[in-house]
């Protein structure tokens, strides 16, 4: 019988992330003592108020269908969140609401690019952005982030990389997995290249709380002249431990919404009635959970950062956003150990979880072969016990 499956989604890689996640979660299941520092979500629960506002959303029956791009007043408030802590001025008809950041990107990239398409993707980059272009039937243009210029991309490097069919470049700031955070001069010079180009800018800014070391987050939406050509995606998930209510939302030109909302009511209808009710609640009521859960990472971040450098062979920057760090572990390949030669980031992974019970990220999957991302939203005393497995694992190598 003939392959059935569409070459489209034959190209499609699975995430790498969830994988590795699986696969920490049935280990652990089997009773095998692992502690995964895999999952890209906080460790807390969602805020009360939260929670309160989703039960009262029930009791009062809101559980019927919304309007397929968002209720009014979601819209409305998302609206007042953009112009009050991004200086961006939108009506709720350039606002989208969906399930999850991740549908998010994928509605505007569908909406945006077809057949032949270049979008250029500056690596290492959050997993699911190349394989999300390749369902649009794009073509990602991966841009090496330099090590010698703190994992982010130049202008130089940009304007190099657009080309006759570039349609649109993916910023992730703060980033997922190396949680480098683009200054307001680099965001302003990345901005004018986009503007001299007429390309779009799809602006992933669902990290964009949870910052440190005085950082501070600028949209390029907010640049001069660039708010017509940016898509901002951000969401609820991560800065409000909201990841399994799957809520997300996009803010753009009202054209591109709406053709976004065309493909959403024809995909899912509406996102989770009671989920919105909640993320409404977590956007208009008391911020200071937020706060909480980012100084509780900050600590987290100082530990996790200086034990990976005590570390002999391995090299960490300081990241400054996100909850991730993406150390370079490129001196442990070659080596073997058992009758397994680690050749790359996945088989260190593979390494760690099988000999140290240890759940890491491969770098590869990031577009970084020569990382690992390890999630530091998990507990400190998480954090300790692994590394206390990692430096052992990685010291048997040295050896």
């Amino acid at each position: 019988m003939k392959m059935c499956i569409s070459r489209n989604i034959q190209g499609i890689q699975p995430s790498v992330t969830l994988a590795i996640t699986a696969k920490a979660k049935a280990m652990k299941k089997a009773g095998v003592d692992v502690i995964a520092l895999s999952a890209g979500e906080p460790d807390f629960n969602t805020p009360e108020n939260i929670r309160e506002a989703a039960i009262e959303a029930i009791n009062r029956g809101f559980t019927k269908y919304t309007p397929a791009v968002g209720t009014p007043e979601l819209r409305e408030a998302i609206c007042e969140k953009l112009k009050r802590e991004n200086g961006l001025v939108y009506e709720p008809s350039q606002v989208i609401v969906s399930c999850g950041g991740k549908h998010s990107i994928s509605l505007a990239i569908m909406a945006l690019v077809e057949r032949a398409d270049e979008v250029i993707i500056p690596a290492p980059y959050w997993v699911s952005y190349p394989e999300q272009v390749k369902l649009a039937g794009g073509t990602p243009v991966i841009l090496e982030a330099k090590k010698e210029n703190g994992l982010k991309i130049t202008p130089k490097q940009l304007r190099k990389a657009i080309g006759n069919r570039t349609k649109l470049l993916i910023l992730n700031s703060p980033s997922n997995p190396s949680g480098v955070v683009y200054s307001e001069q680099e965001i302003k010079e990345l901005a004018r290249i986009v503007l001299e180009a007429g390309i779009y800018v799809l602006s992933d800014e669902i990290y964009e709380k949870i910052i440190y070391d005085g950082a501070v987050h600028h949209s390029i939406a907010a640049q001069d002249g660039m708010q017509e050509q940016t898509i901002v995606v951000n969401g609820v998930s991560k800065s409000y431990a909201m990841t399994g209510w799957r809520i997300g939302y996009a803010a753009g030109p009202q054209e591109i919404i709406q053709a976004m909302g065309k493909i959403q009511s024809q995909q899912t209808s509406n996102p989770c009635s009671v989920a919105q009710a909640a993320a409404l609640e977590a956007l208009t009521g008391p911020q200071e959970s937020v706060e909480k859960m980012r100084k509780a990472f900050n600590e987290r971040r100082k530990y996790i950062v200086q034990r990976l450098n005590s570390i002999q062979g391995l090299s960490c920057s300081v990241p400054q956003g996100a909850f991730y760090v993406f150390p370079d572990v490129s001196a442990f390949y070659g080596i073997s150990m058992d009758g397994t030669r680690i050749d790359g980031s996945v088989a260190l992974c593979d390494f760690l979880l099988e000999k140290e019970k240890v759940a890491c990220v491969p770098g590869a999957g990031f577009g970084a072969d020569n990382h690992i991302r390890l999630s530091y939203a998990t507990s400190m005393q998480n954090i300790k016990h692994a590394m206390d497995r990692l430096e052992r694992g990685l010291n048997r190598l040295l050896k």
